[in-house]
């Protein structure tokens, strides 16, 4: 005969383990999409640092770097952060940087949506019609110019 009252207990542990791990993996995977966000991180390749450092002197100093580069709905920020993570630790182990880093097609249209996100308000009036991208006129808004401001063209700002 199978004691019932023993084998409930070890399906209650069971539970209480498996609750625990769940919970260690979303806090874990939280942390870790937080931490890899930051400008801290992003700056930590060499191919980064000119981008951190120049972010980290614009008028978006206190936003973490995907706050901008990454979409905000989780489905689809991870499966591109893992894409994008890809290829930059390829670019980075094949040493294949270029000297000068842009941003690609979908991360353009992820930069522009954030932009409207956080500035939609502000430019209701203006047309985009001639370019489409808010960083078409405004490309070193958030990774400052190292050209002093009274040298700037108003493109630049």
């Amino acid at each position: 005969m199978v004691n019932l009252k023993k084998q409930g207990g070890g399906i209650k542990f069971s539970v209480i383990i498996a609750i625990m791990f769940g919970a260690a993996i979303v806090i874990g995977s939280s942390f870790a999409m937080t931490a890899t966000d930051k400008s801290g991180f992003c700056g930590s390749c060499h191919s980064m640092s000119e981008s951190s450092l120049t972010h980290s002197k614009s008028l978006h100093a206190k936003l973490a770097c995907n706050e901008c580069h990454a979409p905000h709905n989780i489905a689809v920020k991870i499966p591109f952060k893992s894409k994008e993570a890809m290829r930059d630790v390829t670019a980075t182990m094949t040493k294949n940087i270029p000297d000068l880093i842009h941003a690609g097609g979908e991360t353009r249209d992820v930069v522009q949506k954030n932009c409207l996100r956080c500035h939609g308000a502000v430019i209701e009036g203006v047309s985009m019609t001639a370019k489409p991208y808010c960083t078409d006129c405004h490309r070193n808004v958030p990774h400052a110019p190292r050209t002093p401001i009274a040298k700037r063209s108003a493109a630049d700002a």
